[in-house]
């Protein structure tokens, strides 16, 4: 009897059937298709918050990306992200379904924004300085943590609360429960123009005369086009209004900032005799007199503006709020 190749024997051995083709198919299908399922629960049970996605395209990058608050960010900044998407069942051959995890690409922003509430005017208060336009577009260039907080608090109103600098600095001081408030200062001149400053911290007196803040401070001014009255809305409640009844208004406004140059560090400075936002080169952003019959406002290095007022460098003072944005 002639005996056959070992080779022979061997690859005949091996070769495999249409049946085991199939089986070896499905084996391995059924092994990918469990590992996606498996990446899809772990970030099911990753901690993750809709500001902070970053690009998840494999399992190192599934830990929550961290802000820096000290920076200012834009309001909504979409992130690109793949995420595993709910399974579907496939068939993939005559009797036998499988399950299978699809995933796609999408864009995450931030959610729109709740609209502002104005506290703290009393129901005797003529001049208002902020209206609901106005704080949104500061709004949006406020620190992301704090562009969620959707209740402004009214510290400090020359019509309120007199003519009074140390009265400002004593009610501008946060409660031990606000964590990292920030504040909105505004004046108005006499020819009705309405700028200010925000604060990364409250205003008060200085240490040693030292400037105080960070780069999340920046000046602005606006300048309003027209009051039209809207007749949907007349005699309703202010926002932000303290039970008061009047006319609402549509106002169209034009409003610029001027965010930190990053040229020096001359953010804040206040003493009991005066308060000053910006410095640099002997001029001041911003400064008001303790008697707030006063103002300068100049060209500073630490923002890079324009005078604020419409009137020049020099201008006086019609009216002073102070806002503070905090969770309390």
């Amino acid at each position: 009897m002639a005996s056959v190749p070992q080779s022979a024997i061997t690859r005949e051995q091996h070769t495999p059937s249409l049946a085991d083709t199939i089986r070896n198919t499905i084996r391995r299908l059924s092994f990918d298709l469990t590992s996606s399922s498996q990446q899809a629960h772990n970030y099911n049970r990753s901690p993750h918050h809709h500001h902070d996605f970053h690009d998840l395209g494999n399992d190192d990058l599934y830990e929550n990306a961290v802000e820096d608050d000290d920076k200012p960010r834009s309001r909504s900044m979409p992130h690109s992200a793949t995420v595993p998407m709910t399974p579907v069942t496939g068939k993939l051959s005559d009797g036998l379904y499988l399950s299978r995890a699809a995933t796609t690409s999408q864009i995450f922003s931030a959610p729109p924004l709740t609209p502002l509430s104005l506290v703290g005017y009393g129901e005797r208060t003529k001049d208002r300085l902020l209206s609901p336009q106005l704080a949104e577009e500061i709004r949006h260039l406020l620190p992301s943590r704090l562009q969620l907080y959707d209740t402004w608090r009214l510290c400090y109103s020359l019509e309120q609360h007199g003519v009074s600098l140390t009265t400002l600095y004593s009610l501008s001081v946060p409660p031990r429960a606000a964590s990292r408030p920030g504040y909105v200062l505004i004046v108005e001149d006499t020819l009705g123009g309405i700028f200010g400053a925000y604060l990364n911290e409250n205003p008060r007196p200085s240490n040693n005369g030292r400037y105080y803040g960070n780069g999340e401070c920046f000046l602005w001014k606006s300048r309003i086009i027209n009051r039209t009255p809207d007749a949907s809305t007349t005699n309703l409640p202010l926002a932000g209004g303290d039970s008061d009844t009047a006319s609402i208004r549509s106002i169209n406004i034009q409003f610029r900032a001027f965010p930190y140059t990053g040229i020096n560090d001359y953010m804040i400075l206040c003493e009991p005799g005066f308060l000053s936002v910006g410095g640099g080169d002997g001029k001041y952003g911003l400064y008001l007199d303790d008697r707030f019959e006063k103002g300068i406002s100049n060209t500073c290095p630490a923002f890079g503006n324009e005078p604020l007022s419409e009137s020049g460098a020099k201008f006086e003072i019609v009216g002073i709020e102070v806002w503070r944005v905090s969770s309390v």
